[in-house]
C-alpha cells in the first residue's frame, strides 16, 4: 500500500517538471495524473491551452492505467483485426490509442499513470516524459 499523500506529492513534482518543459517548447499543456483506480489525482491547465485537452490528457492517463501500457502502445493493438480492435468505444469513451499517455512506476510497481496533451503527440509525449523523469 502506498504511503498518504504519496502519490500527490510525485504528482505535484511531475506537474511542475512537465510544465518547465512545455513552458521551454512553447505549447501549453493540460497536465493530468491518476490513481490505480483511475481515479484524478492532479489535473493542471496552463492558461491558453486547449480546452479539448482537458478531458484527453486524463484519458490519456486513465488508459495507461486501465491497460498498463503507454496510451501510444493500444494503436496497434486496436487496429482492425487486432486484439482489442473496438477497444476506443468502451469505458465510456475513455480509452485512447494516441502518445502522451504512460504509466508512473516506483521501485518497479505501477502506482499510477500521467496524461499530457495540448500538442503534437512527440510534444505531449516528451512533456510527459520530463514528468515522470522528475520522480
Amino acid at each position: 500500500m502506498a504511503e498518504r499523500g504519496m502519490l500527490l506529492e510525485a504528482a505535484k513534482r511531475m506537474v511542475e517538471a512537465a510544465e518547465l518543459k512545455a513552458i521551454e517548447i512553447n505549447v501549453p499543456m493540460v497536465i493530468a495524473v491518476c490513481d490505480m483506480g483511475g481515479n484524478l489525482v492532479l489535473l493542471h491547465r496552463m492558461e491558453d491551452s486547449l480546452l479539448a485537452s482537458l478531458e484527453i490528457a486524463q484519458n490519456k492517463a486513465y488508459t495507461a492505467v486501465a491497460l498498463k501500457m503507454p496510451s501510444a502502445a493500444v494503436k496497434e493493438l486496436a487496429k482492425e483485426g487486432e486484439e482489442l480492435q473496438g477497444i476506443a468505444v468502451t469505458h465510456a469513451g475513455k480509452i485512447v490509442f494516441f502518445g502522451g499517455g504512460f504509466p508512473i512506476v516506483k521501485d518497479g510497481k505501477q502506482i499510477g499513470g500521467i496524461g499530457v496533451s495540448g500538442g503534437s503527440v512527440a510534444e505531449d509525449s516528451s512533456v510527459a516524459q520530463a514528468g515522470l523523469d522528475a520522480l
